[in-house]
């Protein structure tokens, strides 16, 4: 079982996260690319929320091929460019999260390899034996 750390000394996740989590010994660990908003026949929405969800179901496919799911996930890192989309990307992240929540990092960059994109996720799954 995962361990959540939110220490009283420190400020509460600003978001639907948690501060730290301890996975115990013999777990199978999964670490992922990071997924861009991108379909099989190389379409890109122009929309930052359709690019997400493509991120997570893309994700969500890596997970189920590693028979893993979203329960399994200790950490996300997050990509954006732009400040404002902040919370559509959160929205989305937030769907997909569960219980215990993992920790996450989201930072605003210059641009990825294609200026179409808009965001790019990667996880870190961790699944108890």
């Amino acid at each position: 079982m995962k361990k959540i750390f939110n220490p009283p000394s420190v400020r509460r996740p600003f978001g639907n996260y948690n501060h730290g989590l301890l996975v115990p010994p013999g777990a199978s660990l999964l670490v992922t690319s990071g997924q861009l908003g991108i379909g099989l026949d190389d379409d890109v929405p122009e929309d930052i929320g359709k690019q997400a969800e493509m991120c997570f179901e893309a994700i969500k496919a890596i997970l189920e091929d590693a028979q893993m799911s979203f329960a399994d996930v200790i950490r996300i890192s997050g990509f954006v460019t732009k400040r404002q989309d902040f919370p559509t990307y959160m929205a989305v992240r937030d769907k997909y999260t569960l219980d215990p929540k993992p920790v996450s990092t989201l930072i605003i960059v210059s641009g990825f390899t294609r200026p179409e994109f808009l965001v790019e996720v990667e996880v870190t799954a961790a699944k108890i034996l």
